[in-house]
């Protein structure tokens, strides 16, 4: 299945560009997943490995200024398309071009140290951005103020609930407004007013001229928020196009996955 790619932002200058990406996994099938069972194995030259393709033969441009969805199941490639996007992984094949400073926040605590203090984990995951110190310094009332963890800044990270992590990586990574944007299945951690907060900060961030990707399992999140969407299933592309189209597709496709007979169902997976 495939649409046109349409392009409803404000700008016609591609931020970042796929160009028949793939990202394959090897991965030990032999004896088991144990360390024991892979060193027997390995003496007994009988280390079995498969290839997962996480990714297969992406393209996609994504233009400046949109906030751009990437909507798919568990598995389905979401979160390691946006670590190839920011550069933690590279292709097995293909090429992917950016144009601006790429700001990560790729999971609740990634980027994070559990024994430092919240304090300190704002200077380690800013430096993690190319923040200097000196820099972080000016940025960190306002880092603190907008995460609401002031009676908590000099706490330990691991004392922290999912929601805090959240919060505070949320004000870090957004206390200036980027040229690139990523976001990875963090969107609904926080209460209503944290999130409100943050929509807000992504509609400013878009009035600035920054791209914002948004990666979700949640048809409603990215409904709500992205101008355009990308529907992956299985590490394929399977739509391109305005939000509302890709979501409509989407849903129809498992609504009529769910009423298949259960061993058509198992095939089709």
């Amino acid at each position: 299945m495939s649409s046109k790619t349409s392009q409803p932002s404000t700008s016609n200058q591609p931020a970042v560009l796929l160009e028949n990406v793939s990202i394959h996994y090897k991965i030990n099938t032999g004896r088991g997943q144990s360390f024991k069972g892979f060193i027997i194995d390995l003496i007994n030259r009988k280390v079995q490995t498969s290839f997962v393709k996480a990714l297969d033969d992406i393209s996609l441009t994504i233009y400046t200024g949109e906030i751009f969805g990437i909507i798919g199941r568990n598995g389905a490639g979401k979160s390691t398309m946006l670590k190839a996007i920011s550069r933690i992984i590279a292709p097995t094949r293909g090429r992917i071009r950016v144009w601006g400073q790429v700001a990560p926040l790729l999971g609740v605590g990634v980027g994070f140290e559990a024994e430092l203090s919240g304090r300190e984990n704002i200077f380690l995951y800013s430096a993690l951005l190319g923040r200097s110190e000196r820099h972080t310094r000016k940025l960190f009332d306002s880092i603190v103020d907008f995460a609401e963890l002031s009676d908590f800044i000099d706490q330990p990270f691991r004392t922290y609930s999912s929601g805090m992590k959240a919060r505070l990586g949320f004000a870090v990574a957004m206390a200036e407004i980027p040229e690139i944007f990523v976001v990875d299945e963090v969107l609904g951690v926080g209460d209503e007013m944290f999130r409100a907060k943050c929509q807000d900060r992504f509609e400013e961030f878009k009035r600035s001229g920054a791209t914002i990707v948004i990666v979700s399992h949640s048809a409603d999140q990215i409904m709500k928020t992205c101008s355009r969407a990308m529907w992956l299933l299985d590490g394929q592309v399977s739509m391109v196009d305005k939000t509302p189209t890709v979501i409509k597709a989407y849903r129809e496709y498992f609504r009529n996955l769910r009423n298949m007979p259960t061993t058509i169902r198992k095939k089709d997976n």
